[in-house]
């Protein structure tokens, strides 16, 4: 992460001549960013699920329903953070996409919008987790219910074993955790109906990390080696 942007392999011309690559390049940016408001409107379009289960979470002050998640808003973000009972380890994706989610939270819910993170760890090892990160949103315990398995980021021994495991929208062989992460939306009808409405995982929940984003704009990146290669939890650089 010490190394400095190298001329050695980029040209360095005129002004004029920057210019004219630069104009070149955004005819290429509108065109990507019209493609991707159309396929945010699809998204937005997408059928939804109606959910027939009553899920119980567990809060820091009593157990909780996938209802009360919503508060005084009709639609809910949950961010599905890898956080697996027995095991003391923080995935640093999760914490790395959590640092942005206050923030935001400033904002939500003035465009009708409630967050929540659900992992199925104790409540106990999630406030732990929390107080050491600094993080104030709402983040819920799972235990042992269905909600985890039935939004497919929670899998048996079996399923792991034999490569039955479904994640993003696929079977897979999941070796490193019983656990991974994504993201789910649902929506709540004025009749207090609860929908499914989208979920995404792997590269999806990429689009929510605004460190990228700014990374993204610079000669060198994001700078990897691999995938988030460098990325710890912030307490830790």
């Amino acid at each position: 992460m010490t190394t400095r942007p190298s001329t050695e392999s980029q040209p360095v011309v005129s002004r004029a001549e920057w210019m004219t690559a630069r104009k070149a390049l955004l005819d290429k940016e509108l065109a990507m960013t019209h493609q991707l408001d159309a396929l945010r409107a699809e998204r937005r379009q997408l059928p939804w699920v109606k959910i027939e289960k009553q899920y119980v979470f567990e809060g820091p002050v009593g157990k909780c329903t996938l209802e009360d998640l919503f508060g005084d808003q009709s639609q809910l973000a949950i961010y599905h953070f890898m956080l697996t009972p027995g095991s003391d380890h923080i995935c640093g994706g999760c914490a790395f996409i959590s640092d942005h989610v206050d923030a935001a939270r400033q904002h939500f819910q003035h465009a009708d919008l409630a967050f929540s993170a659900v992992s199925r760890a104790p409540i106990a090892q999630i406030e732990e987790v929390k107080e050491r990160m600094c993080w104030s949103f709402p983040w819920v315990s799972s235990g042992s219910g269905d909600f985890n398995y039935d939004f497919n980021v929670s899998f048996t021994k079996e399923n792991r074993a034999d490569g039955g495991a479904s994640y993003n929208y696929g079977k897979a062989k999941i070796e490193s955790s019983p656990d991974m992460f994504g993201v789910s939306i649902f929506a709540k009808d004025r009749s207090g109906t609860i929908y499914h409405t989208y979920s995404t995982y792997q590269r999806g929940p990429d689009l929510l990390i605004g460190a990228f984003n700014w990374l993204d704009l610079t000669p060198k990146g994001r700078n990897e080696e691999g995938t988030m290669s460098w990325v710890k939890l912030h307490d830790e650089y």
